[in-house]
């Protein structure tokens, strides 16, 4: 399919016209799945258990995967000069000069609501997708289906990846929409998508449904002032706003957008940024360095806990035990109840050397039993054991730094 442009700038102005695991059903499901061949492709092959790995980038693009089952590392493509990845559990999308590029990793973990399959296959680099200047990747849970939403913001480009195309290995752009450069999100939901619009100031204030086709739904609008920051759990996908945020999901095949504001008289900084266990309903995000939001989607509700530490990053786990594990400041981490924000253990300083430097950012991998924290100026990622008063249970050195990392097999 050939990329289309589709100027929005110009349609603004007009009126809309134009079998195991953890069981945690959900009566809505955000993810664009929903396929019932439980994920199977050509070449893959399904495993007793999840392949989980971290896949890492270095200074001259070189893209790593760590097996964390037999613990062996091999290299996957050569980006060139990369700023960044997302992933959304298998592939990993890096920022590039020229765009952005994917990698497949070759490991997976289809989620069908109650249960969840494993799966490997030959990893690979699918393609270019081309732009200008820093981009926002928006992913699903699924990496098999639906779609994948990167914006430049400097070029104002909207563009839908097909994810299922992905998985097939080929890179196709279901459309690439234009809209006023601004920092700003297009988030897959279902077959549709919410792309942000900026206000005069240049600022993003609400959010546009676009069809399957990237054309505006009528009455698709919806106010969400300052959008940043975005997450796809297993109940829907999460926009931030600066007055909360907004949840979106297709039940029965109709977008459904709910507003969830903050808690009336909260003056702690709004949330940007959102992190959690992938398949687990509630995330958290930095309210300044000594407050936490939790925002659990399923009872749509948020939660403010002080910090007894400064962060610099935070992710919730969402166990029984209510696990919230953050980043401290001065490079440990700790983690928190949290119900209550009570400190229940910390490390080591073990990236006080990276964030001291500033030689790229250490990231935290949150899954069921480990967090993983990358240490880009110490050359090595950490696995930690949250549930065990924050001990380290295993060290990988690496052989470069590996300054941007993604929790990829999940």
């Amino acid at each position: 399919m050939s990329p289309r442009l589709i100027v929005l700038a110009a349609l603004a102005v007009l009126p809309l016209v134009a079998c195991s695991g953890e069981p945690d059903p959900s009566p809505r499901d955000s993810s664009a799945g929903g396929d019932e061949n439980h994920g199977e492709f050509a070449g893959a092959v399904e495993l007793a258990e999840p392949a989980l790995g971290l896949t890492t980038v270095d200074a001259a693009g070189v893209v790593r995967h760590l097996d964390l089952l037999d613990e062996s590392v091999s290299e996957l493509a050569g980006v060139g000069d990369a700023s960044g990845v997302h992933t959304d559990g298998r592939f990993a999308f890096v920022q590039t000069s020229g765009g952005v590029d994917v990698v497949d990793s070759g490991v997976w973990t289809w989620d069908h609501v109650d249960h969840f399959h494993y799966y490997r296959a030959e990893p690979r680099e699918v393609g270019t997708v081309p732009g200008t200047g820093p981009a926002t990747v928006a992913t699903t849970n699924s990496s098999t289906s639906g779609g994948s939403g990167v914006f430049f913001g400097e070029s104002g480009e909207a563009v839908l990846l097909d994810t299922e195309a992905l998985a097939d290995g080929e890179l196709v752009e279901r459309y690439r929409v234009s809209t006023t450069p601004h920092d700003g999100l297009l988030v897959p939901v279902g077959d549709l998508a919410l792309v942000t619009e900026p206000d005069a100031s240049g600022t993003a204030a609400r959010v546009l449904t676009l069809d399957g086709d990237g054309r505006p739904v009528p009455g698709g609008a919806h106010p969400c002032p300052d959008a940043q920051g975005t997450i796809t759990t297993r109940v829907a996908a999460v926009i931030g706003c600066a007055d909360g945020a907004l949840l979106a999901s297709v039940v029965d095949d109709e977008l459904q957008v709910e507003r969830i504001p903050y808690p009336p008289g909260t003056s702690a900084p709004a949330a940007t940024s959102f992190a959690g266990r992938d398949g687990r309903p509630t995330v958290a995000a930095l309210a300044g360095e000594d407050r936490v939001w939790l925002l659990d989607t399923r009872a749509e509700s948020w939660t403010l806990l002080e910090s007894p530490v400064p962060l610099a990053q935070v992710t919730a786990v969402d166990d029984d035990d209510e696990h919230v594990v953050g980043l401290s400041t001065d490079g440990r981490v700790v983690v928190l109840d949290g119900g209550s924000g009570e400190l229940l253990g910390t490390s080591g300083r073990l990236v006080a050397a990276s964030l001291r430097s500033g030689v790229g950012v250490p990231t935290m991998v949150a899954d069921q039993q480990r967090v993983y924290l990358s240490a880009p100026a110490e050359k090595r990622l950490y696995e930690v054991d949250f549930a065990d008063d924050a001990r380290v249970a295993r060290t990988f050195e690496t052989p470069t730094r590996p300054l941007y990392v993604a929790g990829t097999g999940r």
